[in-house]
């Protein structure tokens, strides 16, 4: 069915609660209400922070309506709530546009169309808050959030986690730091998966950027002064190009959305909160050789995303060691880690196994584009495959056997020096050198 237009309608926040409830509808329904449960403030808010909170509020109600919006995706997005200023209309088409590149790939829609209503008002300018010195790390449960809270915690630097969600591999790896968290829930409305059920349009949407608006109202509500993202330098690297445009599944882990959405809060939202990826001048290998000195969380981290599956009935409890995600990391650790704790590690010899062959050989350029998954540059795993050819311990593999000599030689140490471009504050740089 075609529907004209997305209404972001209201949203509604109760203090003592947490909740924070976000209202959408397409003309002629169906209607949708998300909820949001933040941590409660432990102090009173001042009102320069309670106004801070209600902008978050604002980017929250169009940033999650992403979500809805999908299921008919029509040219018009209007906005009930508020009167929509230019400057933040123009980041969220960018947000839908680029968040939803895969989406709108696979199933054949040109979001270049797609329009926000805009109201003749000036765009705010950012309140000025005075916060604690205090870092605040999103945990995902894989490779590079761990690597990031040791490198802050090796610095001494104050931290607190947080935690979107419940999943079993973020709590273990929360309870593995040591670290104090704050924690969030996100509830979408049933009457979306029933829709997709119908046969409504479904797909990949920018999570992370959905996430680090939440992380953001938590700064205010508990009070630290850098979000600290854990966003590694291939993840700006599309996945594909179509017809001129990028299509990039991780795109709001990438530098394109951190410049952007940095930029956008401090001239419009709140000044005195920092948002960088700690990892950006890494590669993906640079974080795994970092990573692999960290053996107490090789029983608890996942990257998989049967782990994190929205039914909690449905999650796995160990790696699915047959997905690109799987095969990534299992490849990344592999020329770091001794061969049989990698294996005891995920269960299996993934490349000793010819079935995995052909997923290996796409994440090496090999075939087709670079999988829709949170995986590396294909550049970065030709250059480990082809490492692995060279070393004793997996040479023999029946898929190393297999890919190594059509990959070009002698890349592996380029991928460690330090890249640009980059948001780190000096201070962090220093840290991150400290933890090399």
């Amino acid at each position: 069915m075609q529907r004209r237009e997305f209404v972001c309608e209201s949203y509604r926040f109760v203090p003592d609660t947490g909740t924070l409830s976000l209202h959408y509808t397409f003309d002629g329904g169906p209607r949708f209400e998300e909820r949001i449960a933040l941590p409660l403030a432990t102090r009173s808010l001042s009102g320069v922070e309670a106004a801070a909170l209600d902008r978050v509020f604002r980017l929250l109600l169009l940033a999650c309506g992403v979500s809805y919006y999908k299921a008919f995706a029509p040219e018009r997005i209007r906005c009930a709530a508020f009167a929509l200023d230019a400057a933040t209309a123009a980041f969220f088409t960018e947000f839908y546009i680029n968040g939803l590149g895969e989406f709108a790939w696979r199933n054949g829609i040109d979001l270049a169309r797609l329009n926000f209503a805009v109201e003749a008002v000036e765009p705010p300018s950012a309140v000025r808050l005075r916060l604690p010195r205090l870092a605040c790390v999103p945990v995902g449960g894989g490779k590079d959030s761990i690597v990031t809270i040791e490198c802050l915690k090796q610095a001494d630097e104050p931290l607190v986690l947080f935690e979107l969600g419940n999943a079993g591999p973020i709590e273990a790896t929360i309870t593995q730091a040591g670290l104090p968290a704050i924690r969030a829930t996100r509830r979408l409305d049933p009457v979306l998966f029933a829709l997709n059920e119908a046969g409504a349009l479904n797909g990949h949407v920018p999570i992370t950027g959905i996430l680090s608006m939440i992380v953001l109202a938590c700064a205010i509500i508990c009070g630290f002064d850098a979000i600290v993202m854990s966003n590694e330098h291939s993840a700006s690297a599309p996945n594909l190009v179509a017809e001129g445009h990028e299509i990039n599944h991780q795109y709001s882990k990438s530098f394109e959305f951190e410049q952007a959405f940095s930029r956008f809060v401090e001239r419009h939202v709140v000044e005195g909160v920092r948002y960088f990826s700690l990892l950006r001048p890494l590669s993906e290998i640079a974080i795994a050789r970092r990573f692999a000195s960290h053996t107490a969380y090789f029983p608890v981290f996942r990257s998989c995303n049967a782990a994190f599956r929205q039914s909690a009935e449905r999650r796995a409890t160990n790696w699915c060691c047959d997905c690109p995600k799987c095969r990534f990391v299992f490849l990344a650790l592999a020329p770091f880690v001794e061969r049989q704790l990698l294996i005891a590690t995920f269960g299996r010899d993934m490349l000793d196994d010819p079935a995995q062959i052909d997923g290996f050989a796409e994440l090496c350029g090999l075939q087709r584009h670079k999988p829709f998954e949170c995986v590396g540059e294909v550049e970065e795993s030709a250059a480990v495959m082809a490492h692995l050819g060279d070393l004793a311990d997996w040479r023999d593999d029946q898929v190393v056997r297999a890919l190594a000599p059509r990959l070009p030689p002698g890349n592996f140490a380029t991928l460690f020096a330090l890249r640009e471009p980059h948001l780190v504050p000096e201070r962090y740089l220093a840290m991150l050198d400290a933890c090399g």
